[in-house]
């Protein structure tokens, strides 16, 4: 048996698999750092003092360029590693906060095929992951991991790379490992790739359908909704619908609603949802904002301005009447500034959707703040 460590550069060797690399087995280990190109390998039987000699030869400057090759060179280089041997794969958690481990770890269990593969916990403020292997540092191994991190890698202590900047929370007492199954892996990828298209990688990667917490927030606002805007108001513009969850039940009430969805694969799940029950759109908020061609009794905004959107693109949207739903700390720090500094808009009402709870995730491997919501409505005015 051999072990395979499949990581984006060589101190995550160290940070997140020192306790792989100094098995009391002493068993042949190879380091894939993918990032790089390169291969390092740790023979049977070597010292600690070796094996982190040879890694600390390959740490590199910071590099955001770095990222997985994808699964098909890594199934090469894994395959070429093991060379038909019994061998076992560990590498990042697919829902590892940083974008670059997170995908190399989902790819990297793909290209190991019927290996055995276990991810570590890593980097992942926002989720508790419930693991399968626990493995606490004694003093003597934690104080080799700080020496590695000060004579090697003290670039990366003053880093300003969120990918790559090294912390205390990124430096683990005790290195937690899990197995995840292809299902499971792909939701984890899939739940913390929220910002990006590679969220749609799964059906329903937020659980709207099964979550107690999402189910609440959508009947809450759908109620919301309901008791500004008449069925005779006209039509209603969701930005941003995702799969439906929301307009399936403002359409089931009767309202009209054009349905706009910006993602592709998001999009093609919605068609088919609403499918003689609502009008989808391709549009994003901003060009919804340019071209003004779809105008409605009421914008939705229903949690969707997390991403850096510029707010006075409500100022364009033709309606008079925008429903926003964000979390506490977003709508305090995002929409409360601007709309204290509008003179085109006033808030009329402001109610509190659902309350923060703590929700498990990916059929219980992982759990997670859902930090609640209030919706906000507003008014344009004459000014």
């Amino acid at each position: 048996m051999i072990d395979i460590v499949v990581v984006l550069r060589a101190e995550d060797a160290v940070l997140d698999f020192l306790s792989v690399l100094t098995d009391p087995e002493a068993r042949e280990v190879h380091v894939l750092c993918a990032g790089t190109a390169e291969s390092v390998v740790l023979p049977a039987g070597s010292d600690r003092a070796d094996r982190l000699a040879a890694l600390a030869r390959r740490e590199r400057p910071v590099d955001e360029a770095a990222a997985s090759p994808g699964s098909g060179p890594l199934a090469e280089a894994i395959g070429k590693a093991a060379a038909g041997r019994a061998a076992r794969v560990w590498t990042h958690s697919p829902a590892d906060n940083r974008g670059s481990r997170g995908l190399l770890g989902r790819d990297a269990a793909i290209a190991a095929g019927d290996l055995s593969v276990l991810h570590a916990v890593g980097y992942s403020p926002y989720l508790q992951v419930v693991s399968d292997l626990d493995r606490p540092l004694d003093r003597d191994l934690a104080a080799a991991k700080l020496r590695f991190v000060n004579r090697h890698c003290g670039h990366l202590l003053r880093a300003d790379s969120a990918q790559h900047r090294i912390d205390t929370a990124r430096i683990p007492a005790t290195e937690r490992f899990f197995a995840a199954g292809a299902d499971e892996r792909e939701r984890l990828f899939a739940l913390l790739a929220s910002l990006g298209d590679d969220a749609a990688s799964v059906v329903d990667p937020w659980e709207f359908a099964t979550s107690a917490y999402e189910q609440e927030r959508l009947d809450a606002t759908t109620s919301w909704i309901a008791g500004w805007c008449t069925l005779d108001d006209g039509p209603l513009i969701e930005v941003g619908a995702c799969e439906g969850a929301l307009t399936a039940r403002l359409t089931g009430k009767g309202f009209d609603v054009e349905a706009t969805e910006p993602n592709a694969a998001f999009r093609a799940r919605l068609a088919e949802r609403v499918a003689g029950e609502a009008r989808v759109h391709p549009d994003g908020l901003e060009t919804l904002a340019a071209e003004r061609r779809l105008p409605g009794a009421a914008y939705l905004l229903i949690e969707m301005l997390y991403y850096g959107q510029d707010l006075g693109l409500l100022d364009t949207l033709p309606a008079d009447l925008v429903f926003v739903a964000l979390e506490p700390a977003a709508l305090a720090t995002r929409l409360r500034p601007w709309l204290a500094a509008s003179t085109g808009w006033e808030q009329v009402d402001e109610t509190q959707l659902v309350f923060p709870a703590v929700e498990s995730v990916c059929g219980g491997r992982a759990y997670l703040s859902k930090r609640g919501s209030i919706g906000v409505l507003l008014r344009r005015t004459a000014g």
